[in-house]
C-alpha cells in the first residue's frame, strides 16, 4: 500500500454545478429571492401555514384558483405566479404534494425537485423554499429540511462535460431553507448540514459515471480518493498491481491484464482509529470500463459500461458524506478498480485463476468479471475483522431483467438485521432495494470440474448465482447490492431529482444505512 501524494488528474474542459444552498430565519414573504416555493395538499380547500401566508398577500389568489380547479395539489403540478409587488419575490411556485395519506420523504424530494427544476426553466438565480412537510405533513423537521433541500439539490445538478453551450446554460445559483418557527430553526439547520453532504457524495458519484473512460481510469479514482481524504482528514492507502501480486490477489489482477491501465486498490477509513468502534466494511467494485475482455460486448452493450464502477463510485461519495457529517461510527472503504480489456495479455475463457482466498475458479465467462475482483475484495476485507460487510455492484443484466432498469437494486444477505436496515435504508431515501434468496441450487450451479468454483453458471438465475459467487469469499455478516440498471439513465425520466447519466445510486442509501447502524451500535 502505498501513500503518496502525487496525482493523475487529466484536466476538464467542462465542470459539474451544485449549487449553493443555506437556511435563512425569517417570514417567505418577505425573504430576498427570486423566486418562492409553498406547497398544497391535494384535496384542500383552504390554504394554511406559509401558503396561506402568501395567498393573503397575494389577496386570496391561490384559494381562488383552487375553488376553480386550477391548483389541485397532485403530485407533479407546479404552478407559477407572479406577485405583481406583493411580496419580495417576483414569482411563486405552489408545488403539489399529493394526498395527505400518501405523503412520505420521497414526495418531498420529489416535490421540490419539480419546483426546483421550473424555477431553472424559468430563469430564476435565487430560490426559497419552505421545508415540506414539517408544519402540517407531520414529518420531523430535520428529515423535512434535509429531503426538501435534497431534492432540489439533486435535481439542480448538471454536468455539461465538454459541451461549450452547457457553460452559458441558466443555472440556480442559490437555493435557501426558509423557516418561521425560531424554535425549530436548529432541526432545519440540522437537516441542511445533511442533505448538503449528501448531496456532494452524490454529485461526486454522479461525476464519476458520467465522465468517460479515457479520463477515468483506476488511477483516476486513485486521485479523487486521495483528494476526498486530504479534504476530510480520513486515513487513505492504495495498492498497485506488485502489491496486489504481494498480497495473492489472482482474481482482481486476472481482470486487468488486457488493459494498459495499472489496477488500483483502494482504502479510506473514517474514525480509523476508534477501535473501540465497530467496523463497518464498504466494497465497491470499480471497472473503469468493461469490454467484455475476450468474451465482447456487443456494440451497443458496451455504450454505458463507463458506468460500471458505479459500485466504487457510490462507496466513495457515501464515504465523503459519512466522513463530512462526522458520523460516529468506523467505517472502511474498499474499492477494487481495474479496466477489463482484450488484447494480447488478457485472461481467457477455461483460464483457472486463484484468488486470495485460496479458492481456484473457472473462467467461463472474461465478462464476469466484477465478481472476480470483488472476490478478492471481500476476502481481503476479513483482515480487519469485520462486524458487517456490504458491497455493492453493477453485476448483472439478470438484476435488470428481474427488477427493471430504474427501478431497485437487488439485495442479497446471510444476515437478517442487514437486510432489514438496508430495506429500511432503501425505503427512506427511495434508493429502494429488494431481498432476494441465496438458494442451495444456485451454488451447485457454479461448481466446476476443474475448479472450486466457476466464475458464471449461465444467464439463467444470473443474478442469483453471482451473489452466490461472493457468499463463497465471506465469513461475516454480509450483505451483496446488485445496482445494475440503477447507476445511469439514457432518459432521465422517472424520478424529478435523477438526471440523464449518472444516477449517484447507493450514495444515500449507504449514508442512511451507516447513520441507522451507527445508532444500533452506539
Amino acid at each position: 500500500m502505498q501513500d503518496g501524494n502525487e496525482t493523475n488528474s487529466q484536466p476538464l474542459t467542462g465542470l459539474p454545478h451544485l449549487v449553493a444552498s443555506s437556511v435563512s430565519s425569517g417570514d417567505i414573504t418577505s425573504i430576498d429571492a427570486d423566486t418562492v416555493v409553498v406547497n398544497l395538499f391535494q384535496g384542500v380547500t383552504s390554504p394554511g401555514g406559509a401558503t396561506g401566508a402568501v395567498d393573503r398577500a397575494l389577496g386570496g389568489t391561490i384559494s381562488e384558483l383552487i375553488e376553480a380547479g386550477d391548483i389541485t395539489g397532485k403530485p407533479g403540478e407546479v404552478t407559477v405566479l407572479y406577485s405583481g409587488g406583493a411580496i419580495s419575490a417576483r414569482r411563486v411556485l405552489v408545488v403539489g404534494l399529493g394526498r395527505e395519506e400518501k405523503f412520505d420523504l420521497e414526495a418531498v424530494r420529489r416535490a421540490a425537485a419539480r419546483a426546483a427544476l421550473r424555477a431553472r426553466e424559468l430563469g430564476s438565480e435565487r430560490l426559497a423554499t419552505i421545508a415540506h412537510g414539517a408544519g402540517i405533513g407531520g414529518l420531523d423537521a430535520a428529515q423535512a429540511a434535509q429531503a426538501t433541500l435534497e431534492g432540489a439539490l439533486l435535481a439542480s445538478y448538471s454536468f455539461g462535460g465538454w459541451r461549450r453551450e452547457a457553460q452559458q446554460a441558466p443555472q440556480l445559483e442559490q437555493i435557501v431553507l426558509v423557516e418561521s418557527d425560531v424554535s425549530r430553526l436548529g432541526q432545519i439547520e440540522a437537516g441542511a448540514r445533511a442533505a448538503k453532504a449528501t448531496a456532494r457524495g452524490a454529485a461526486l458519484a454522479r461525476d464519476l459515471v458520467n465522465l468517460p473512460g479515457n479520463v477515468v481510469n483506476p488511477a483516476y479514482l486513485v486521485d479523487r480518493a486521495r483528494e476526498v481524504a486530504q479534504s476530510t482528514g480520513m486515513r487513505f492507502r492504495h495498492g498497485d498491481s506488485a502489491w496486489a501480486e504481494r498480497e495473492g490477489l489472482g482474481a482482481f489482477l486476472a481482470v486487468a491484464r488486457g488493459s494498459r491501465n495499472e489496477p488500483a486498490f483502494i482504502e479510506l477509513e473514517h474514525n480509523a482509529d476508534r477501535k473501540d468502534l465497530p467496523l463497518l466494511v464498504l466494497v465497491g467494485k470499480g471497472i473503469t470500463f468493461d469490454s467484455g475482455g475476450l468474451s465482447l460486448k456487443t456494440q451497443e452493450g458496451m455504450v454505458t459500461m463507463k458506468g460500471d464502477m458505479g459500485g466504487a463510485a457510490a462507496v466513495l461519495g457515501a464515504m465523503q458524506t459519512i466522513a463530512e457529517l462526522d458520523l460516529p461510527v468506523r467505517v472502511l472503504g474498499l474499492c477494487a478498480c481495474a479496466e477489463n480489456m482484450p488484447d494480447g495479455n488478457a485472461f481467457r475463457p477455461s483460464d483457472v485463476l486463484v484468488a486470495g482466498s485460496g479458492h481456484s475458479i473457472e473462467v467461463i465467462s472474461t465478462d464476469a468479471e466484477g465478481r472476480l475482483a470483488l472476490a478478492d475484495a471481500l476476502w481481503y476485507a476479513q483482515r480487519f475483522q469485520p462486524s458487517a460487510v456490504i458491497d455493492i455492484a453493477t453485476l448483472t443484466g439478470s438484476s435488470v431483467v428481474a427488477l427493471g432498469a430504474g427501478v431497485a437494486a437487488s439485495l442479497f444477505s446471510n444476515d437478517r438485521g442487514l437486510t432489514a436496515g438496508l430495506e429500511e435504508a432503501g425505503a427512506g431515501t427511495g434508493e429502494r432495494v429488494w431481498h432476494m434468496p441465496l438458494f442451495d441450487e444456485y451454488r451447485k450451479s457454479i461448481e466446476s470440474k476443474v475448479a472450486d468454483l466457476k466464475n458464471t453458471g449461465g444467464r439463467q438465475g444470473g443474478v442469483g448465482t453471482a451473489a452466490s459467487f461472493l457468499e463463497a469469499f465471506t465469513d461475516y455478516p454480509w450483505a451483496h447490492i446488485d445496482m445494475a440498471g440503477m447507476e445511469i439513465t439514457r432518459t432521465g425520466e422517472g424520478s424529478p431529482y435523477i438526471p440523464h447519466g449518472g444516477t449517484g445510486f447507493g450514495v444515500r442509501l449507504l449514508v442512511s444505512f451507516v447513520r441507522q447502524w451507527g445508532e444500533a451500535n452506539a
